[in-house]
């Protein structure tokens, strides 16, 4: 499970939910212009948009959950299972790619949406793992600039890109059935409810926020789904950078899964393990982890961007706290 948003005020800002029972070596990570991606069956690409996004690093390779190139393009995989479905078999004419690769393939190469939407139409994804023992990720992509967002999915009838109006993505089912069901709470309102039952009767709401009642709350993709694009559409934010920051990482905190509410098998907690929004336009990204509350900043403009190696920063995940006295 999974939540990502995209939001624009006077910057862009992207950004998702990691929910997860483990961690996977996760770092954030920035891959500059001249490090060398390789893949499976595609030749490698050595010059290329820097990346920043948060990632774990195997053999010297950046396996991106998520991530911003410096054009502003952002990409994030969330978890698709009984849904995804990727070939067994390379194509010929069309760029093989696995799912592994599919985020720095698209935003190495590309500054914006529809170049990106260009270059899926000749993309066959292919079921490869990175390594012997590692399984291939059952994931859908949210892909998104400053104009546009579009969901990437690739299931047994082929693959599909979608326009995504709403800006959100979460998990299964497919993207077509949360824009169906979105339908089921044009009811919902920001204001006050009114009277309809009866006019000789003086109803009135009781308490601020009844024009909600319906909006769901649990952490099902489909309820996720609503709930964030709800608060994203009909939320109010200033311009500024610290209020677009606090904004959306209250957007992320209204769907994250805290320590205790869904108990699955196999795993010690099943949580938001970190919570991240990049401010696109100027490469900046921010996160914070389920036991560190506090923002952490890094910048990918002030590293060298023309370097060869990947630069890796460990997250702070211990509690920082501001004393006052």
């Amino acid at each position: 499970m999974c939540t990502s948003i995209a939001f624009k005020t006077k910057d862009f800002y992207f950004g998702r939910n990691m929910d997860i029972g483990y961690n996977f070596g996760e770092q954030v990570v920035i891959t500059p212009r001249n490090y060398q991606f390789k893949f499976k069956k595609e030749k490698s690409i050595a010059g290329h948009y820097a990346l920043i996004g948060m990632a774990s690093v195997m053999d010297n390779c950046p396996l991106y959950a998520e991530a911003a190139n410096e054009k502003g393009l952002c990409m994030a995989g969330l978890n698709f299972p009984g849904y995804a479905y990727f070939g067994t078999e390379a194509v010929e004419d069309k760029s093989n790619i696995t799912p592994y690769e599919i985020i720095p393939w698209v935003l190495a190469q590309c500054e914006n949406v529809p170049q990106a939407r260009e270059l899926l139409k000749s993309v066959n994804m292919i079921s490869i793992p990175f390594k012997e023992g590692l399984p291939v990720a059952q994931l859908h992509w949210h892909i998104a600039d400053k104009n546009e967002s579009i969901v990437l999915e690739s299931t047994k009838t082929g693959l599909y890109v979608y326009d995504n109006p709403l800006n959100v993505l979460t998990n299964p089912p497919g993207f077509e059935f949360h824009l169906t069901n979105t339908a089921q709470y044009l009811n919902l309102r920001t204001d006050e409810p009114s009277n309809i039952f009866s006019e000789e009767k003086n109803i009135k709401p009781f308490g601020k926020g009844m024009g909600s009642i319906g909006l769901p709350g649990d952490f099902s993709p489909a309820s996720r789904f609503v709930k964030a694009a709800y608060l994203l559409l009909n939320s109010q934010c200033s311009n500024d950078e610290n209020s677009s920051i606090a904004h959306f990482f209250h957007l992320l905190d209204s769907v994250a899964v805290t320590d205790g509410a869904i108990v699955i098998e196999d795993a010690d907690k099943y949580i938001t393990t970190y919570s991240c929004c990049i401010n696109a336009d100027k490469g900046e990204y921010y996160y914070k982890t389920y036991s560190n509350n506090q923002l952490t900043l890094i910048k990918l403009r002030n590293e060298n961007l023309d370097g060869e190696a990947l630069i890796a920063y460990p997250l702070v995940t211990e509690q920082q706290i501001n004393e006052i006295n």
